[in-house]
């Protein structure tokens, strides 16, 4: 592994080449998750965070049972601050990954990087703050699927924050690609539902998210992204194999077409209706 010294930072060692195909397969996934993920976005902001400004919590529950109970103020707060910061991440999201921006507009990207750092940092807090005080609808293993998801994110975020303040680029840039794998999980999580019940029905789930396929989504929204992460690094021995470059690529390309199908369902059932609501008030 080659080391580099440059003015802005101290000697560090530079992230490994990936082979062609998974750097092409990166950044049509970048492409798809940044389309997908905007809009996304928007219906968070449109649905969520305006019916919290409107006064009408109640629709929170609609897709997601128990998330406002007029009973807990402190959890409905967190979580609204939940949604807010997620919103905004979600949308500046792939913009602080891209390489282009990063380079020709510095100063862009450090604005928006303390916002999104800062969304982050709120996001991680008001979801932490919510399972606290009210706890899932899935019990304790949802509980703890999604406590560890929260943390990673709080752990990533101030990991982005302070090699960014020492001016550790590289390791900077490695941290920032950990909370952007973690930042996407509320959208895969979605995702990840929607192709399942699409073509499996409801097997596995149920109403309250105590069915064996709700336990193993708990982790898998975002411990994969993380892994898949570590393998694009190259900082870990046994991620560094062609093989793993080959399984990473597949999987990647994959994903991209599940993305793009899946940003087609849902925004023609979901979120594009929610978003013109909100848009073009009745």
């Amino acid at each position: 592994m080659t080391k580099t010294t440059n003015s802005d930072e101290t000697t560090v060692e530079l992230v490994p080449t990936t082979s062609a195909a998974l750097a092409a397969a990166g950044k049509a996934m970048v492409a798809a998750i940044w389309m997908s993920t905007i809009l996304f976005g928007a219906y968070i902001l449109a649905f969520y965070v305006a019916n919290w400004l409107d006064g009408d919590i109640t629709q929170w529950n609609e897709f997601l049972p128990d998330l406002y109970n007029s009973k807990q103020p402190a959890a409905t707060v967190g979580m609204g601050i939940h949604f807010i910061g997620g919103g905004i991440i979600l949308i500046l999201g792939c913009i602080q990954i891209i390489n282009s921006i990063r380079v020709r507009f510095p100063k862009f990207h450090r604005v928006t990087g303390r916002i999104y750092a800062l969304a982050c940092l709120i996001t991680a807090i008001g979801g932490l703050t919510f399972i606290f005080i009210s706890g899932t609808a899935g019990g304790l293993v949802m509980d703890i699927g999604f406590a560890g998801y929260g943390l990673c994110m709080l752990i990533a975020v101030v990991e982005t924050i302070r090699h960014a303040m020492a001016k550790r680029f590289s390791q900077h840039r490695a941290w920032a690609l950990r909370l952007f794998a973690l930042a996407i999980g509320s959208w895969l999580y979605r995702m990840y539902y929607g192709f399942w019940f699409l073509f499996m029905g409801r097997l596995g789930h149920t109403s309250d998210f105590r069915g064996w396929f709700d336990y193993f989504m708990d982790f898998w929204f975002y411990i994969p992204n993380l892994i898949v992460v570590e393998i694009i690094l190259g900082r870990i021995a046994i991620f560094r194999s062609s093989s793993a470059q080959k399984v990473a690529t597949v999987i990647l390309f994959t994903s991209v077409a599940f993305v793009l199908l899946g940003t087609y369902f849902f925004t023609v059932e979901i979120w594009g209706p929610k978003i013109l609501r909100w848009l073009v008030p009745q």
